[in-house]
């Protein structure tokens, strides 16, 4: 067995990710496509000083430190955001990918996340956002790993269901290892995930979902002689569908 701190060093600034989009601007009750435009290339260009003058004042000290963690780990990092149609009334939608690189030891790793951002406007501010379908990884496999992930984007509380991490080709004598574990929103930097031998080609997991609705978080990793992944995939947690 192997014993990974997944967070220690790669997987860390993936859960970043996930605070930095609550931006609390005066803009009006119609979000405008130049806000959008401006928040984009506001990341892009790693201009902090539009962070902190969009963000609510208690949120400034923590969003600018964890978004220089993001750029310091991933410099290459790229956000591109476009707003989606929202049939929520009152409500906004954002959809928001981040892609980057960054060498660790000699190696390429890969970061690709994708998530919906939802939000409404209230007195000319974005709050109440939540995260949707957010799926990241990180690999340093050069896409060499014909790989498949099967989690859903929702399901109903209490209700069980399967999580599907596949390697489509077959592994013959390879021997590779992996993990998954769920986790509580905010609480990524206290996990650890312990490896172990996967001999039937992937995680094939069935689980339940909590009795209380709201968002389930789960992280793994593959490790395979091509490479290593590690991955995050948000769950929301509805009383109905």
């Amino acid at each position: 067995m192997f014993k990974l701190n997944l967070f220690k060093n790669i997987g860390a600034p993936l859960y970043l990710l996930i605070y930095l989009i609550f931006p609390y601007s005066a803009i009006s009750q119609t979000l405008k496509v130049d806000f959008i435009s401006n928040l984009e290339n506001s990341l892009n260009a790693r201009d902090l000083e539009f962070i902190r003058k969009n963000f609510r004042t208690n949120e400034k000290e923590k969003i600018t430190k964890q978004f220089s963690k993001i750029i310091n780990d991933f410099p290459t990092s790229k956000w591109v955001i476009k707003r989606l149609k929202s049939n929520l009334p009152n409500k906004y939608i954002l959809r928001i990918k981040v892609s980057g690189e960054k060498i660790v030891n000699g190696e390429i790793h890969i970061l690709e996340s994708n998530f919906d951002y939802l939000f409404s406007i209230e007195n000319g501010k974005i709050n109440e956002g939540i995260i949707k379908n957010l799926f990241t990884t990180i690999r340093n496999d050069s896409n060499k790993i014909d790989i498949s992930f099967k989690i859903p984007d929702k399901v109903l509380t209490g209700s069980k269901y399967d999580i599907d991490i596949i390697l489509n080709k077959p592994l013959e004598e390879v021997i590779i290892a992996g993990a998954i574990k769920p986790h509580q929103v905010n609480s990524f930097f206290e996990q650890e995930i312990l490896l172990e031998p996967l001999a039937s080609g992937g995680i094939f997991k069935m689980t339940r979902a909590p009795s209380k609705k709201g968002t389930q978080i789960w992280s793994g990793i593959i490790v395979h002689p091509k490479g290593m992944i590690t991955f995050t995939k948000s769950i929301d947690i509805v009383d109905e569908i």
